[in-house]
């Protein structure tokens, strides 16, 4: 059965969004949000902050394994830690060399590696070599800064540093996230490797899904956008491959994840802070779905959080009887 991954997304797929994705269903596993590595050593409680299911086996309250990524590229602290994380409970370890934020790449982080297949090889070996034998390390690339001409050469570099798997976004970092995603070069990708290859980019729908699986031949997909706009698209994926019919999951089902999201933001930020992380999902959702469209708009000039609260209860008890009334 085809693996379904939730993207590493940095300022949105934290734990709280790993947590109520995951509970939908269809998700096999989660990458973190990536934890930025420089010269200085972080403390164990910084990983256990970034990553809380650290403390349950590294598993989302669903029992989703979730990965911890590492960004940077200093070989010797990035060893480190990932030895910190396998300590505080860590089952898996995976590195990012795609992020294309201009602040990380600056820096030599992320995407910005793609010009140094050296280096990427010096960093996963090194990786490796510090960690135990059956904790898996893993890494996520981008097809090349401003072009393509060592997509290969990075994917080989990374695979005889010693990674298990690689997920290929399909996108150069000055591509970002317009569209298309060039899915015949994660197929190029894949032949010449020998390790396993997860295609990622562009997959909104089932149809999408099965075109990727056809250009790339890839099983294994990563999705984070797609799934943000659809929290049941993994479920609906492997719904179909089972051959079992469409997904029960409704507008109201959304409502629900969005208004648990939303009271959890509240534990975890200061009221000012609160109402964005909730347009920023709904931002995310509406270009796909002109319900989270119109919520979206009627929520957009909302500041306090007793009037996002009162739109919210509205809206579930508003799709609490269309269910009702179509059911």
């Amino acid at each position: 059965m085809a693996k379904i991954m939730l993207a590493p997304m940095e300022g949105v797929v934290d734990a709280n969004m790993r947590d109520l994705l995951t509970s939908v269903g269809g998700i096999d596993c989660c990458v973190t949000e990536f934890i930025r590595i420089t010269s200085q050593k972080l403390p164990a409680r910084d990983l256990l902050k970034k990553v809380p299911e650290l403390s349950d086996k590294s598993r989302t309250p669903s029992g989703v394994p979730v990965l911890v990524q590492f960004l940077g590229s200093d070989p010797q602290m990035l060893a480190y830690h990932s030895q910190l994380a396998v300590e505080l409970g860590a089952q898996a370890i995976d590195l990012n060399f795609g992020c294309p934020s201009k602040t990380v790449n600056k820096h030599r982080g992320g995407a910005a590696l793609l010009g140094e297949p050296d280096v990427l090889y010096s960093i996963v070996s090194q990786v490796r070599q510090s960690l135990p034998a059956h904790i898996r390390l893993s890494a996520k690339m981008r097809l090349g800064i401003k072009d393509k001409n060592l997509a290969v050469e990075n994917a080989s570099a990374i695979e005889s540093g010693g990674a298990s798997s690689l997920v290929v976004h399909a996108r150069t970092k000055i591509e970002g996230y317009r569209p298309p995603a060039h899915w015949q070069w994660v197929d190029k990708i894949r032949r010449s490797v020998d390790i396993n290859v997860i295609a990622n980019g562009d997959i909104w729908n089932v149809d999408d899904y099965n075109r990727c699986r056809e250009v790339t031949g890839c099983e294994d997909v990563m999705i984070g956008r797609g799934m943000l706009a659809n929290p049941a698209l993994a479920l609906s994926i492997k719904k179909y491959l089972l051959k079992e019919g469409d997904v029960d999951f409704d507008w109201l089902d959304t409502l629900e994840l969005i208004n648990t999201y939303y009271l959890n933001v509240q534990q975890q930020l200061e009221a000012p802070f609160v109402p964005g992380r909730v347009k920023q999902w709904l931002n995310m959702m509406r270009q796909h779905n002109p319900k989270a469209q119109v919520l979206f708009d009627n929520l957009k000039q909302l500041r306090e959080l007793d009037e996002i609260t009162s739109l919210l209860r509205r809206e579930m008890e508003r799709a609490y009887n269309t269910r009702t009334v179509a059911g």
